[in-house]
């Protein structure tokens, strides 16, 4: 192996590592199992967790960060040594978490790493997770939480909202701003004609704004998510994929929209993004002041520590089970010009 080599493998190899650093912190939880062999272990002996193959890692990975309150991972670089398209090494960590379940402390810890170079790039084939110190003494600190969840739940200033707006429409999108959730409802009917197929997202800002109701009981538009929960899941799966993916008009909120103006859904089944992504010919989302958010990882946080618990409660008293964020969907423009208009309030409305 010449030097050249050798150094863009020990780069990439950094680069991995701090990628799984980054996608913890984020709970990504599926980049963070995608940056393993297809057979990579992840073995945590001191928690105990031994994870075999990415479904597994994925799993684990999402039991875990579900107990999680906060949690901060720093990863220091440690050795690597190279043997052709293998490799191992260590990374050193230093680590704070609360749980939910009242769990707090700091640890030191070793991460004893193998390395596999695949077509994906260099993945890992084994994390070996071993404490060196901890300390769970209780922590004097806490996450500013009070204020994180006061700019998740009150609405946007007007300069903020017309700033979204703007940036909203240099990105493709139409972008009205509103004053409250009955304009918005006029104007959906103003902009859907009788007789088009309507595809209406499980949103509660629709169902709290009476456009649910509008587009799916009124019988003036062919409504999709009524047909739909008529047809037999288990004998019908194929008619619903194509009902829901191609519809003349899909009507949603968001789950958060930036100031750079990209639009946020989340999802448990992903059955209604095909048709918000490009599959339906007009899209209109209806989003409230609250859902404005600085920037994309505010954006996700707002997604799992504010939208996700309470469309948990939501979910299990209309289905009787939990919701989760097993899919998400970023617009960030919208390449066609005029195909997707943005309903922005001056009030909050929904979650």
């Amino acid at each position: 192996m010449n030097d050249f080599q050798a150094v863009a493998d020990r780069v990439e190899i950094e680069a991995l590592r701090a990628e799984f650093t980054d996608a913890a912190m984020m709970r990504d939880r599926p980049r963070l199992a995608s940056l393993f062999t297809a057979d990579g272990v992840l073995r945590m002996p001191d928690v105990p967790v031994e994870l075999t193959g990415r479904e597994e890692i994925l799993a684990g990975g999402e039991r875990l960060q579900s107990r999680w309150d906060f949690f901060v991972q720093n990863t220091h670089p440690g050795a690597v040594e190279l043997d052709g398209d293998t490799a191992t090494g260590r990374a050193y960590m230093q680590e704070i978490v609360r749980t939910l379940d009242g769990y707090e402390g700091v640890n030191y810890a070793v991460y004893h790493d193998r390395y596999r170079r695949t077509e994906e790039g260099w993945r890992f084939a084994e994390r070996v997770y071993e404490v060196r110190y901890l300390d769970t003494s209780p922590l004097a600190g806490a996450a500013p939480r009070a204020a994180a969840a006061a700019s998740f739940t009150e609405p946007a200033s007007e300069e903020r909202l017309e700033r979204v707006a703007e940036a909203l429409r240099a990105g493709g999108f139409a972008a009205e701003v509103l004053d409250d959730a009955a304009q918005a409802r006029a104007r959906v009917k103003e902009l859907i004609p009788e007789g088009a197929s309507v595809l209406t997202g499980a949103s509660e800002t629709l169902r709290l704004s009476g456009i649910d109701e509008d587009l799916n009981a009124s019988g003036q538009y062919d409504a999709i998510r009524p047909r739909v929960l008529a047809i037999d899941r288990a004998t019908g799966a194929d008619e619903i994929r194509r009902l829901v993916a191609t519809p003349d008009y899909v009507v949603n909120s968001v789950a958060a929209v930036t100031e750079s103006g990209a639009l946020v859904l989340a999802s448990g089944s992903g059955s209604q993004l095909p048709a918000n992504a490009g599959g339906a010919a007009h899209a209109v989302w209806v989003v409230g002041a609250q859902k404005v958010v600085p920037d994309l990882a505010t954006a996700l946080r707002r997604v799992e520590e504010h939208a996700l618990p309470l469309e948990n409660v939501r979910a299990q008293a209309v289905y009787g089970m939990p919701s989760a964020v097993n899919r998400l969907l970023v617009l960030n423009a919208e390449p066609r010009p005029g195909r997707g208009t943005v309903l922005l309030l001056r009030e909050a409305v929904g979650f």
